[in-house]
């Protein structure tokens, strides 16, 4: 794995560049910002604090790589992310999910990053303990003495004298009692104290109509099932039990305050005009929301205060119908860098088909073998299809490299369905599959705008 704290900027756009085509000066600018964030932690206590990120816009059209440039520097970084539609939040005392939500979701993502990274720390001692369980349900009436009498003691070998559990226990591990039937107890949800904030609806609290009778639960249930499934259940169990939840959220919190990335998209859809009423002054009151958390401010959690100070916020939008200076001048001046990414022409989706490991053609290629179905494309087959996206992105809307989705499905649409039957062949796509294949929707254009 990277060590990202070692990564130079010229590193962090060359692991960007196997995901993502073109878009070098968004590159450049986000490899920057991350690059600014290892130097921080270089410096002495007293100037760290004041060292805050320097906030970004990304203005370009659906489809040219905003997001995945955003999401894949948090996979890079190991940073905590979150993507969210500015759209989908409300001014305060309106109805609608309000915007420290939002810290909350980030904190819920550090929180399950941490948890994942110790249960391998934990997994060794949980499966011995959950072998036991087993072995007691398997065997009720057998006396052993290796179960541990206290969280944390470490569990002792298998004295001679239990050649019955003994027996059981290399059957267990040789998977031979799989499907034996076990009765497990299993915990019913049990009743938490919930946040409830201003503005905050269900949906943030994790919970719905359906369930309020689970939430205020928290019994034991008897359920009789295999083997395989009780370890299962057992080891989530155990494994909840060896991590430390305290230990957890401090990790989760300085995370979240220390590399925390949110990524607010359609900001534009949010920008209100001058001389304008009604629906234009909730989407400023959401941006006087918004704007708190970008500044830094302290948000409320069920795992603690959480300080927005030194997350990065990265902002995107198509700006067809507004431009930034749109927004209000605070929240223009919380995000100093602007980045304008550019328009996908033939050339790029040429490359976005070949190039990145995630790549269409790979993808569609691998998708086919699993059925033993060889795909080919011809290399004139492949600027044919780059070249249709642009012309279809500059005849209707451009949804930039999503076209190219559109396209390869319905292409390889009639290879898909048949191939459990074309087992062992060899598919060649061809300048001229491509155009019978395409024929019937770009001949007609109406068509095409609702199609692809």
């Amino acid at each position: 794995m990277l060590d990202f704290d070692k990564l130079t900027p010229k590193q962090i756009v060359e692991e960007l560049d196997k995901y993502i085509i073109g878009q070098d000066k968004a590159k450049r600018t986000v490899a920057m910002a991350l690059r600014n964030r290892v130097r921080r932690k270089m410096l002495p206590e007293s100037l760290r604090e004041e060292v805050i990120p320097k906030n970004i816009i990304m203005i370009g059209s659906t489809g040219v790589g905003k997001t995945e440039i955003a999401r894949r520097l948090s996979k890079l970084s190991g940073a905590p992310f979150v993507k969210v539609e500015a759209t989908k939040y409300t001014e305060v005392g309106y109805v609608g999910r309000d915007v420290e939500s939002i810290i909350r979701d980030l904190m819920s993502v550090a929180v399950n990053m941490v948890k994942t990274e110790m249960r391998s720390t934990v997994m060794e001692d949980a499966k011995v303990r959950v072998e036991e369980q087993l072995l007691d349900l398997l065997l009720p009436h057998t006396v052993h003495q290796n179960q541990p009498k206290q969280e944390g003691e470490d569990v002792k070998l298998l004295p001679p004298e239990e050649p019955i559990r003994e027996k059981f226990r290399n059957k267990l591990r040789n998977g031979e009692l799989e499907e034996h039937q076990v009765e497990i107890d299993v915990t019913r949800p049990g009743f938490q104290p919930m946040e409830i904030f201003a503005g905050t609806g269900l949906e943030d609290m994790g919970i719905n109509f359906g369930s309020i009778t689970g939430v205020m639960g928290g019994k034991k249930k008897k359920r009789r099932t295999t083997v395989k499934h009780a370890r299962e259940i057992l080891l989530e169990e155990e494994i909840d039990k060896l991590i430390d939840s305290d230990k957890v959220a401090e990790i989760a919190k300085t995370r979240t305050q220390e590399m925390g990335i949110v990524f607010i998209d359609e900001i534009d859809k949010v920008a209100g005009r001058q001389n304008t009423s009604g629906a234009d002054v909730s989407r400023e009151g959401v941006q006087r929301d918004i704007l708190p958390i970008v500044e830094g401010c302290k948000v409320n959690t069920k795992y603690g205060m959480v300080d927005t100070t030194h997350i990065l916020f990265i902002a995107a939008g198509a700006f067809h119908m507004s431009k930034p200076s749109d927004l209000i001048p605070e929240l223009q001046g919380r995000f100093p860098l602007r980045v304008e990414l550019e328009p996908l022409q033939a050339a790029e989706f040429e490359k976005i088909l070949t190039q990145p490991q995630n790549a269409l053609i790979k993808q569609y290629k691998a998708l086919m073998e699993t059925e033993d179905v060889k795909l080919e494309f011809t290399d004139d087959a492949v600027k044919r299809i780059a070249y249709i996206a642009q012309e279809l992105n500059a005849g209707s809307e451009n949804i930039g490299a999503r076209r190219l989705h559109t396209i390869m499905e319905l292409l390889l649409e009639e290879v898909s369905f048949a191939a459990p039957e074309l087992k062992g062949q060899t598919i060649t796509v061809t300048p001229q599959y491509v155009d019978e294949r395409l024929h019937g929707v770009l001949g007609d254009q109406d068509l095409a705008r609702y199609i692809l």
